[in-house]
């Protein structure tokens, strides 16, 4: 052996840490005394066994397939700084380790190898970190006259503090040490800012806030605040530093990144309140489905049952009357049960505009037609149309046909037989605006603000008249796909304008 070899042999034999060699296949080669007595092994217990053998049993298939990685693109590398890598004693007990690779070729065949470093104590230091914060305002105001000389201690703390700052700031509310690893994430570096004012971080009314809250902290008070910017919400700890004369001479300023938790409350937060929305939508679902499915289908039990009595010639008047509620209830069933698809095909995205060039003036004309028949008694619908009869509309004509039907049934449904409801058409340029007029019972004021707000929501002076309470919400999301909006006026007993406006549809 030459003298080259024996130092290396002197080295790796007296080196304080622990050093292997593998081949590649994983198999220890060598070891030397630091690496037994740190794994608790002979040495002829280690040499040909599997690298494996000090890897903790949950590890052993994963660092397997990482092994194999490393073999064949063998590199210089360190594991373990970020104090999640565990190594395992003969005796089973396990510790952290922080682990330096190398590699070498000799005859051809590959060497690897390892250094292994026990950083328990490291770890440990971490998980007291959280206690050394809290002594770091007594420790900050002890030292304060030596704060220079206590800056690699300042240093090692805050420039582990994860996702936060910690700052001081002196009377001229300048920094004069700042560090944390959010610094890196909001693009600063502690060299940027020592020395300067707050204002070169904080600016505008987010600087007026900073500002307010060093006054009162300089002032000997206390105090946690939050702050949100650009999406991301912090909590800032500050509190005054006291020379042993009492007297408030600098201000430690802790900002922590609270988004993630903040994010989770405001997910929380709505997930309730769409769980209360959902429940409330279930009651009032049920309670209208039982009332309104219950009336039709009791009459076309009942009519049928009355008719099939009605035998004799003399009986068609009586049998027609029973036939016709059967067909009315059949209608409002019929009613009841599109609302419900055309709810649920709305909200689906099932329903997709087709645009057509029509007359909207035949189609108002077609529209009021269809209504006579549901009309109540003697009620009537007044067009005033200030569209000509030849103005092309470019939309789509079922949608338009389908909000105006909804619009005329609520004006007929609540208003008394002998009613008239006024329609009414303008155009402005390119746009038209349609007002439905009615003489009904009008919407209560408090429960206006619930119109569009809620499905199924039906006013309390409409319990006793037929409907789903979603006519206006199919109607705001027809409008929706037409880039179209809709608003009301109404008072209590003396009725509602409704009054709808579709952008450029005129050519």
């Amino acid at each position: 052996m030459n003298s080259e070899q024996e130092i290396y042999k002197h080295l790796f034999e007296n080196s304080g840490e622990g050093m292997l060699v593998t081949n590649n296949k994983g198999l220890i080669e060598l070891v030397n005394p630091s690496l037994l007595k740190l794994f608790g092994y002979e040495e002829s217990e280690l040499i040909g066994q599997r690298i494996e053998i000090l890897v903790p049993d949950s590890a052993k298939e994963r660092h397997k397939s990482h092994r194999k990685g490393y073999t064949s693109q063998p590199e210089k590398r360190r594991m373990g700084g970020n104090m999640d890598l565990l190594a395992q004693r003969k005796d089973g007990s396990e510790f952290s380790v922080e682990i330096g690779l190398n590699h070498c070729c000799i005859d051809e065949d590959l060497k690897v190898v390892a250094i292994v470093t026990d950083i328990t104590e490291r770890v440990e230091a971490s998980q007291k970190l959280k206690e050394l914060n809290k002594a770091l305002e007594k420790k900050v105001t002890e030292r304060t006259l030596e704060l220079e000389a206590s800056q690699k201690l300042y240093d090692l703390i805050s420039r582990n503090f994860p996702r936060g700052i910690i700052s001081v700031f002196n009377k001229d509310f300048n920094y004069i040490f700042t560090e944390g690893q959010e610094l890196d994430r909001i693009g600063y570096t502690s060299q940027q800012l020592i020395g300067k004012n707050y204002t070169e971080r904080f600016k505008g009314a987010k600087g007026t806030l900073i500002k307010n809250k060093l006054e009162k902290v300089f002032q000997g008070e206390g105090l946690s605040f939050e702050y949100e910017e650009s999406g991301v919400f912090y909590v800032v700890n500050a509190v005054p530093l006291k020379t042993p004369e009492q007297k408030v001479e600098q201000v430690l300023f802790i900002e922590k990144n609270i988004t993630d938790s903040i994010l989770a409350q405001q997910k929380l937060q709505n997930n309730l309140a769409r769980e209360i929305e959902l429940n409330e939508m279930k009651s009032r679902f049920v309670s209208m489905a039982s009332h309104e499915f219950r009336t039709p289908l009791s009459t076309i039990m009942s009519s049928a049952a009355l008719a099939g009595k009605y035998v004799k010639e003399e009986d068609q008047h009586k049998r027609e009357k029973h036939i016709n509620r059967i067909q009315s209830s059949v209608k409002n069933l019929t009613s009841i049960l599109n609302d419900f698809l055309s709810i649920d095909k709305l909200e689906d995205g099932k329903i997709q505009i087709t645009e057509s060039d029509f007359s909207l003036f035949e189609l108002i004309e077609e529209v009021v037609d269809e209504m006579k028949y549901f009309l109540k008694t003697d009620q009537k619908i007044t067009i005033h149309n200030s569209i000509s009869a030849n103005q092309i509309a470019v939309s789509d004509r079922n949608v338009i046909k389908n909000i105006l039907i909804n619009l005329l049934s609520n004006a007929s449904k609540y208003s008394d037989k002998e009613s008239i409801i006024a329609l009414t058409v303008n155009s402005l340029n390119k746009d038209i605006k349609i007002d439905v007029i009615d003489e009904g019972i009008g919407i209560p004021k408090k429960e206006q603000e619930n119109l569009f707000n809620s499905r199924f929501f039906r006013a309390g002076n409409v319990t006793n008249i037929e409907g789903t309470g979603l006519g206006l919400t199919i109607v705001k999301k027809y409008l929706s796909l037409i880039n179209g909006n809709i608003s009301f006026i109404s008072e209590e007993l003396k009725g509602s304008t409704f009054t709808i406006n579709i952008p450029n549809i005129l050519i």
